[in-house]
């Protein structure tokens, strides 16, 4: 089967770059683009060699920039040792930025709290020091299940500071889906707070870390801190439990570096997969820092007065890497924020900035499309009510974007004079792959434009062959960059069957679908596997599959996704049930059981959208469920496919009713 894909794809609109914008940006023009392209291409290890040794500060300089000799476990700067925390925070207390804000913290009420870069550096210190007199330091893994706040940059940097690899788990997950990450990666410790607020309510998280852990496995757990965030009523264990504020009390504001080679696993972040069990991605210390700095500096074109807001939670490689590492190591100012952006009303995020006068903002498609809504329907929260004249830069993460809300965003929130940098990437990417450089690229709604300097991006066939402009295939990544995921974590050939598939020959298999066009823009086309894409968060199917299939009534479930103009797309359940097909009122009655099942299981995010009940689901001769026949039904569209190898070609046509 040929993996080309057809496509009707027609976006002639092209935008800048702006002339006062190139000017005095960072990169300046398609000449200067190139010239740092053909560099990387003609000599890869140079240009990684200049960048590393220029960008970051080693402790012990490496000799050796890319090992390739155990592909695809490649290294980058293996022989050198750095720290993490040291580039994001000491080098600005020596280069004049001591006293410069760090982070502008505004919670879910609207009260404001700033830190310099000395205040959050004194900060990560006490942690730190609190920690390692705890006994946890280099070789331990620690979970982070918090809030938005500044008390989970802190941490997240503390345990960079000690070498002790952290895992952070979005505050959305049930559970149980704590308990599988915790196991999983072997935590000793958990960081957590008595609850979140969010839209003017709170919600728990220290009980639902009590309850992962009482779960069979949980009791490698030896410590619980917590920060008191709302002050709320929450289970106490003298022998477990303390207080992020004990563990600070009286620590020095200093703390020694702990120096690891450039390989040593900074953090291992959980991303569904396309089986049940979630993929601990790993990275690296010294290559994702390198990269993480270098795009924060290029994509976003950093600049020292700039007030930068990305708005995603640290609790996904977003994050990560553009709030606690790479706008760090370069040294901005930054918003973190504890709500959502309909809180209290649907104006909240132009209000924040024109509050705080935002320069860069960074949200996503199904936050945009989400407003584009909200604004429709009360017109007194449309941007254009609000002073938006500090923005100079715009961007957009986390699925594709659809060119009407690029053009709405460009037009009505950068005042059709902003940039919209759209940029494409994933957890095992640890930054920025295909984006626009804002000085230098001119931009096409919808598309994610051309690759970094130092990324070899390719549109190819199931084989590997490299296709023409305007055939979708398969998106690659041809030679290895310092930022790559490392490994799954305690599954090598998951990694390798994963990403460097033996088809592929040694190439880098993104698992979406890609086309380029005649100028060599890359347009996304969607997930090539069962993984979705639901308002920005990548969920496995197969994981929400084996969380409804756990579920006392269900028999057999599969899970596909639906284009939605909110969230991008919506989680379709087709479902089999121990029992006959119900309908009306108790088919309704059994889906929300269902959802509420899935939302302990998995999390919220993942609750099915729509739930269609029938009596066996399509499958093949040889028992494979044939999900793209029911994406065809969760669309609605007419099943216009092969349905020859089905065992049952009638069995589609149970599935009239939605609940």
């Amino acid at each position: 089967m040929s993996s080309t894909i057809n496509t009707m794809l027609v976006e002639e609109r092209v935008f800048g770059p702006f002339d006062e914008f190139a000017a005095n940006a960072r990169i300046s023009g398609m000449e200067q683009y190139r010239a740092l392209a053909d560099e990387a291409n003609q000599d890869p290890e140079g240009f990684w060699r200049r960048m590393a040794e220029s960008e970051l500060v080693w402790h012990k300089p490496f000799t050796k920039v890319l090992d390739e000799s155990n592909a695809p476990f490649y290294t980058w700067f293996e022989d050198g040792e750095l720290n993490v925390s040291e580039n994001c925070l000491d080098v600005h207390l020596q280069n004049g930025n001591a006293d410069k804000v760090a982070l502008i913290f505004e919670a879910d009420d609207g009260k404001v709290e700033t830190v310099t870069y000395r205040q959050l550096h004194a900060r990560v210190c006490r942690i730190a020091n609190g920690i390692r007199a705890m006994g946890y330091g280099k070789g331990d893994r620690a979970i982070l299940y918090l809030p938005m706040s500044i008390e989970a940059v802190a941490i997240m940097q503390a345990c960079a500071r000690l070498g002790l690899t952290h895992s952070v788990v979005f505050g959305g997950f049930s559970a149980r889906s704590l308990h599988q990450r915790v196991v999983d990666v072997g935590a000793r410790l958990v960081f957590t707070a008595d609850a979140q607020l969010r839209g003017g309510r709170q919600i728990p998280l220290k009980s639902a870390v009590d309850e992962a852990l009482s779960y069979e496995g949980g009791d490698i757990v030896e410590k619980i801190v917590v920060y008191k965030r709302a002050g709320s009523d929450i289970t106490w264990n003298d022998d477990r439990d303390v207080w992020l504020h004990d563990i600070e009390e009286g620590q020095p504001e200093e703390c020694t570096p702990e120096y690891v080679g450039a390989e040593h696993p900074l953090f291992v972040l959980y991303t569904s997969g396309s089986t049940g069990k979630p993929k601990g991605v790993q990275h690296s210390s010294g290559g994702y820092l390198l990269w993480a700095k270098l795009t924060t500096n290029w994509v976003f074109d950093a600049k020292p007065d700039d007030i930068f807001w990305c708005t995603a939670d640290v609790g996904w490689v977003t994050g990560h890497t553009y709030i606690t590492y790479g706008s760090l190591a370069a040294g901005l100012t930054q918003i973190v924020f504890e709500g959502i952006p309909t809180y209290p009303n649907a104006g909240r995020f132009w209000e924040m900035i024109q509050r705080h006068k935002v320069t860069i903002f960074y949200t996503a498609p199904t936050a945009i499309r989400s407003l584009i809504k909200a604004s429709e329907q009360n017109p007194d929260h449309h941007p254009r009510h609000y002073d938006l004249s500090s923005l100079r830069l715009l961007g957009s993460v986390g699925e594709p974007i659809n060119p009407e809300a690029w053009v709405w965003y460009f037009e009505n929130v950068g005042r059709s004079r902003c940039p919209v940098v759209d940029t494409w990437w994933q957890t095992e990417t640890g930054g920025h792959i295909l984006a626009p450089l804002p000085g230098a690229t001119p931009l096409k709604p919808g598309s994610c434009t051309l690759p970094l300097p130092g990324v070899d991006a390719a549109v190819v066939d199931e084989s590997g062959n490299e296709l023409p402009p305007g055939a979708g295939g398969l998106l690659v990544i041809r030679r290895p960059w310092p930022s790559m995921i490392r490994a799954v974590w305690g599954d090598e050939n998951r990694y390798k069957t994963s990403y460097f598939p033996s088809e592929l020959k040694g190439m880098y298999l993104a698992g979406d679908n890609a086309q380029r066009d005649e100028d060599g823009y890359f347009w996304i086309l969607g997930r090539t596997d069962d993984v979705l894409s639901v308002s920005g968060h990548r969920l496995g199917g197969t994981e929400i599959e084996s969380a409804l299939v756990a579920h006392e009534l269900v028999a057999e479930a599969a899970i596909v996704g639906r284009p939605d103009a909110t969230t991008g797309e919506a989680v379709v359940a087709f479902i089999m049930l121990k029992q006959a097909a119900p309908t009306g009122e108790e088919a309704q009655k059994i889906a929300n059981q269902l959802r509420d099942w899935v939302a302990q299981q998995v999390g919220p995010i993942a609750k099915p959208r729509d739930i269609r009940f029938g009596n066996s689901l399509p499958k093949t001769r040889s028992g494979k469920i044939m999900r793209r026949l029911l994406r065809l039904v969760a669309e609605g569209r007419d099943i216009d496919q092969d349905t020859s190898t089905l065992e049952n070609p009638d069995v589609l046509k149970q599935f009239s009713g939605v609940y």
